[in-house]
């Protein structure tokens, strides 16, 4: 058996486990430090890193199926994980990245349990996808830089060894990109501000910098703000596929714990399952038909992204309103089966439907979706 199909049945043995533990983390808001843990000796972090710096060499259809099986048990540990993954692909591609922090990057997750995430939200300045520079600031000093700023909803805080901080930077010109800040720093605070309807484990805390020291070529990938409009788009198609598939995960299991209801709930009115109901043939039919809709975009458009094709914005974007919006129009569906069951917090239908409404906010909304879409076809 191959190295990434002996993942897949790792993710699967482990994820009974998260799943387990998942309604307790969401109760809590506490941070599924355990479930990192088994990641690592499970060798799962380093699915995304390149072979040639040790790692399994993972694709984005790889990724995909693994945030789909952890995402089916705990998506907040998904969420974090996909950050991690988006991370390494986007370095292995970018020759902006210095070799030596590439290698450390990868190295340490090898190691250990070394997460990467980039914190890019900021108070002031919302989604940087909407325009806009970020408030953080590098100051240039005669040995590196010194950075100030506040991210907010940085997932995984808690856990994180790296920062891919947006900043810009204090020149009379300024220039904005991506500065690598190890956590744990003189001047660096995480302030546990996330307080979530869903994904409540996933520790998307603020960060804060405070005049954080950081050396002259930890500066990755900093460029005019001209030069990024031109090549922000290559992690459009990662972010489109990799996140929906966390929600297609929720998704799944929602309609999983919805059929066990169906086959062995029997109403005394009844005298037999609620499976047995026309209507419930009709709206998990319904399911099955998202779902199956869902498998098919998430596959191929990995696929594409895995063998280079030249994937247009617009297009990522509708693949992803189209998946995400699938899966919570699939929890509805079974909730409308369910009644006050599905609402019972000792059911966890519930929690997946209060995970799957955060779909909608990953950028780009739905409405930027749309809108650009509608330009693109009109010509304006």
């Amino acid at each position: 058996m191959d190295a990434v199909a002996t993942i897949f049945d790792r993710a699967h043995l482990l994820a009974s486990g998260f799943a387990a533990r998942a309604a307790q983390h969401d109760r809590d808001r506490s941070f599924p430090f355990e479930n990192f843990r088994e990641l690592a000796d499970a060798g799962l972090l380093a699915l995304t890193v390149p072979a040639a710096r040790g790692g399994l060499g993972g694709g984005v259809r790889d990724a995909a199926h693994v945030l789909g099986i952890v995402g089916h048990a705990d998506p907040s540990t998904a969420l974090v994980l996909s950050m991690h993954y988006i991370q390494h692909l986007t370095i292995a591609v970018n020759p902006a990245w210095p070799p030596h922090l590439a290698h450390r990057l990868a190295r340490e997750t090898l190691d250990g349990i070394a997460l990467v995430n980039a914190l890019r939200v900021e108070p002031e300045l919302g989604s940087p996808a909407r325009g806009g520079l970020p408030a953080t600031v590098a100051r240039r000093t005669a040995d590196g830089w010194r950075l100030s700023g506040h991210k907010i909803y940085s997932t995984g805080a808690p856990i994180l060894k790296w920062y891919v901080v947006w900043a810009r930077t204090d020149e009379a010109e300024p220039r904005v990109g991506a500065f690598l800040v190890p956590a744990g720093g003189e001047g660096i605070r995480i302030h546990e501000t996330w307080d979530h309807l869903g994904l409540r484990a996933s520790g998307s805390h603020d960060v804060l910098f405070d005049d954080v020291a950081i050396p002259a070529d930890h500066a990755v990938d900093i460029r005019t703000p001209a030069q990024w409009r031109a090549v922000e788009g290559a992690q459009v198609p990662l972010h489109a596929v990799l996140i929906p598939a966390i929600y297609d995960g929720v998704a799944r299991a929602a309609r999983d714990w919805l059929i066990t209801f169906l086959k062995t709930r029997t109403p005394a009115s009844l005298g037999a399952p609620l499976a047995t109901l026309p209507r419930a043939h009709d709206v998990v039919g319904g399911i099955e038909a998202r779902l199956a809709v869902n498998a098919r975009l998430i596959g191929s458009f990995a696929d594409d992204c895995d063998s280079g094709r030249e994937i247009a914005t617009t297009e990522a974007n509708i693949i992803k309103l189209t998946v995400t919006n699938n899966a919570v129009e699939v929890v509805e569906a079974a909730l409308s089966l369910t009644g006050n069951h599905g609402l019972t917090r000792s059911n966890p239908l519930e929690r997946h439907y209060r995970d799957v409404l955060c779909a909608r906010v990953h950028t780009p909304q739905d409405d930027s979706t749309r809108v650009a879409a509608g330009r693109l076809a009109l010509g304006i």
